[in-house]
């Protein structure tokens, strides 16, 4: 069946059964590898891209239900949250395997595109359910909280 949907800015059609997990759709259909696969389970937060501004495990997603909404993944965040979020990623060297790290960074700009200025508490809450399997946590909460400073 043809799934007609808004990624990264730009309308795409696929051939895919509706309630195919949106992941494969992105990563095998539409080539956006940097969207991973982690648990499947919406467990470990590796697949996150944004629904319409917000974090969503797109590993157990329904391609089906996103009809009408822009999905963006790690290919095509932009703007200023964004900006500040990759640069103190990279100014801190948060990144050890880097598999998790498109999931940590989605769901970072979710956080302070909805509080700019989190305090420790929102930010463990709001990046609960990101497992890093290196435990960079410690630099994450710390890039969060440079990239909120730099908005």
């Amino acid at each position: 069946m043809a799934v007609t949907l808004r990624v990264n800015g730009k309308t795409r059609q696929v051939e895919a059964d509706p309630n195919t997990p949106l992941l494969w759709v992105l990563r095998d259909d539409l080539e956006l590898t940097g969207t991973k696969f982690g648990c499947g389970v919406a467990q470990c937060g590796a697949c996150t891209v944004h629904l319409d501004g917000k974090a969503a495990r797109s590993c157990v997603t329904p391609v089906g239900t996103v009809r009408g909404r822009e999905v963006v993944t790690i290919e095509g965040v932009s703007g200023k949250t964004a900006q500040a979020v990759q640069d103190s990623w990279r100014a801190l060297d948060v990144v050890q395997c880097g598999y998790c790290q498109s999931g940590q960074i989605m769901s970072a700009i979710a956080l302070l595109t909805e509080l700019p200025h989190p305090s420790d508490d929102d930010i463990d809450a709001a990046m609960t359910g990101n497992v890093c399997r290196c435990a960079t946590y410690v630099r994450i909460r710390a890039a969060i909280k440079e990239a909120a400073g730099n908005l």
